[in-house]
């Protein structure tokens, strides 16, 4: 080996102990490396097939650790998902230092190829293992937080740093911890990196760690969610809920109200004290006043259908949906749970920003920043 050459380290040897996966509550053992997903083990079981697909794609997930590395490399393999007509995305790696983000990505990976008129049916394209690199680093220690994709599968395989080079587990992060629960606009599939998903550009304004369980397709208050929840320790708690209730035709009004009761309620039980923030959904054009579901249009656009009224008495619009979420906490907060806040979507992304919401559903790059930025005071002044 020349001096030049980088030192390889097998993944499995750092973790956990020099390296620190934050955000992933379990992991999947392969032959060559490991998979980290971001529920515990014991929720395997009650997960819903399409649920465990998003659970295992590290959206706000990171390895941490100190290195006095100039370069550092990432081996893996990655799968990410593509719908026709749409073409297969990058897989993204952001490396935070100082608040700094340094970017890359790789083309490499298999992918799932679903068919957009049978839901469930898909095809696997093979493809090949990559390695990723940050090069220019300064030789001095440093903490690093190495985002790993928002929109893919991953199998950590190995590290590689300069020859010369050492790694060791970072001090102890004394920032307050964020947990975020939500729907596919908190996983964020869409931002061009994922340290810039709108749940991490908050965190990194307001100073605060970023725990992610936004899954695509999900925020259905399942129990298991609000039972990790309760069980985290984190020291602010966030649910943006509602949108996928609709999209999915999932709830009514009568089981709606009494599931986010039962779904704060479960969480108080450990942690009767903490702040929860309770986010109404953001703008969606065709779900404002209309009941779902929604289905994408030949343009791509989500769209809700009119009709059958007879058979939609209690059905949901986002109108009613912000209504309800807000009486809710009003309610809540009268009974003596001051900890408790409500946080109106429209905030965040309303009409006025229509521009950058591509389908209909979900921001683009642009907007998820957007959000986080307008996000970032309501975290600072909790956390004070």
């Amino acid at each position: 080996m020349s001096a030049d050459a980088p030192r390889t380290l097998d993944i499995r040897t750092l973790v956990p102990g020099s390296i620190e996966v934050v955000g992933a509550l379990d992991f999947d053992q392969r032959p060559q490396g490991m998979s980290p997903r971001r529920l515990p083990d014991w929720t395997r079981a009650q997960l819903p097939q399409p649920m465990d697909v998003m659970v295992r794609m590290p959206s706000g997930v990171r390895l941490r650790f100190a290195t006095s590395a100039r370069r550092l490399g990432l081996s893996f393999h990655a799968t990410n998902l593509v719908t026709p007509p749409a073409a297969r995305r990058s897989i993204p790696f952001s490396l935070e230092i100082d608040s700094e983000l340094h970017s890359t990505g790789s083309d490499r990976g298999n992918t799932i190829v679903l068919n957009p008129r049978n839901p469930g049916d898909f095809q696997l394209q093979r493809g090949e293992p990559d390695t990723v690199w940050f090069e220019g680093l300064s030789a001095d220690w440093k903490c690093c937080e190495l985002w790993l994709p928002h929109n893919a599968f991953i199998e950590l395989r190995s590290l590689s740093i300069d020859a010369d080079a050492k790694i060791r587990a970072a001090e102890s992060d004394s920032r307050p911890r964020w947990l975020h629960y939500g729907s596919s606009i908190s996983h964020c599939m869409e931002a061009d990196q994922p340290g810039l998903i709108w749940p991490a550009v908050a965190a990194r304004a307001a100073g605060c760690s970023l725990q992610n369980l936004g899954f695509g397709g999900q925020c259905h208050l399942d129990q298991f969610v609000a039972r990790t929840i309760r069980d985290s320790g984190a020291d602010l708690i966030s649910i943006k809920t509602g949108i996928n209730v609709i999209n999915m035709d999932s709830m009514r009004e009568r089981v709606f109200t009494p599931a986010v009761h039962g779904f704060l309620d479960t969480i108080r039980e450990r942690a009767a004290k903490t702040p929860i923030l309770l986010i109404s959904p953001i703008f969606c054009p065709s779900a404002e006043h209309q009941p779902g579901p929604t289905l994408p249009d030949e343009s791509g656009k989500f769209v809700t259908f009119s009709g059958n009224s007879l058979l939609r008495q209690g059905c949901l619009t986002l109108v009613r949906v912000r209504e309800l979420l807000s009486r809710i906490v009003a309610q809540r907060r009268s009974d003596g749970d001051h900890q408790l806040h409500y946080v109106d979507g429209l905030s965040l992304f309303g009409a006025e920003d229509a521009r950058d919401l591509p389908d209909d559903l979900h921001p683009n790059p642009a907007g998820y920043i957007r959000m986080g930025e307008r996000f970032a005071p309501v975290l600072k002044r909790l956390l004070q």
